[in-house]
């Protein structure tokens, strides 16, 4: 089934931005040096064209191809807020985590699972899981997977009780020395900042000085000044 369809994303590629992102990201793959917005129209016309089961069978195929722009087009497949049934769907999500081995595609496989977490937030009891997991990737991938919930303005009582919940997780993290585990926490800290800054207040005074330096500023990037005592933190 894929063939027709990783024909249309070969079509477009371009041999010297390959080269180049092959050397930015690193990740041993191949490359077609496909632009993102090239992948987004594309994936548009098939979500269109293909019910939720084909759509699920070609992201699976294009995933397993190993492609950078495949796995790239498989996630964009399925980040769709209304999906129904989406069962397959989040199965075949929590099925790619194992394989993140770089930030873009990682990114990418979250934002579609991010859609189906919020349809259905009692799949944070399987993501708390990741948390536990031998696998970096999948460690991070818990919290940017539930970004969402940094970015609710009015947020429900229940979603304040799952916000405390992952920043638990976070919590967990501080004591990671990888910098993309650093990276994440500070990501996670920073934009809930914008809805919620007492809570990251909070969440500093406890836990920032286990914090790696750059993360604890990342984190309190959007802090009022006033909140000196967190900005300076040692």
């Amino acid at each position: 089934m894929i063939d027709s369809y990783l024909d249309q994303i070969k079509a477009q590629a371009d041999p010297e931005r390959a080269r180049g992102m092959a050397a930015y990201h690193k990740s041993k793959r191949d490359y077609l040096g496909v632009a993102n917005p090239v992948l987004n129209a594309l994936t548009k016309t098939w979500r269109s064209e293909l019910d939720v089961a084909r759509r699920v069978e070609l992201a699976d195929g294009l995933w397993k191809t190993d492609i950078y722009e495949a796995r790239l087009a498989a996630a964009k497949l399925l980040t769709q807020a209304r999906i129904r049934p989406d069962d397959a769907v989040w199965a075949l999500i929590q099925s790619w985590v194992a394989d993140f081995d770089s930030w873009a595609i990682a990114d990418h496989a979250c934002m579609a699972g991010q859609k189906r977490l919020v349809a259905d937030p009692g799949r944070l009891d399987e993501v708390e899981l990741w948390t536990r997991s031998d696998h970096m990737w999948t460690r991070r991938a818990a919290l940017v997977i539930t970004l969402p919930w940094t970015k609710q303005n009015t947020p429900k009582p229940e979603d304040l009780a799952r916000r405390d919940r992952i920043l638990g997780w976070a919590a967990g993290y501080v004591d990671d020395r990888n910098w993309f585990i650093q990276k994440a926490v500070a990501w996670w800290l920073r934009d809930l900042s914008k809805h919620d800054a007492a809570r990251v207040v909070a969440f500093l005074d406890s836990h920032g000085a286990a914090m790696k330096p750059f993360a604890r500023k990342e984190a309190a990037k959007y802090l009022d000044s006033k909140q000196g005592s967190v900005k300076g933190a040692s």
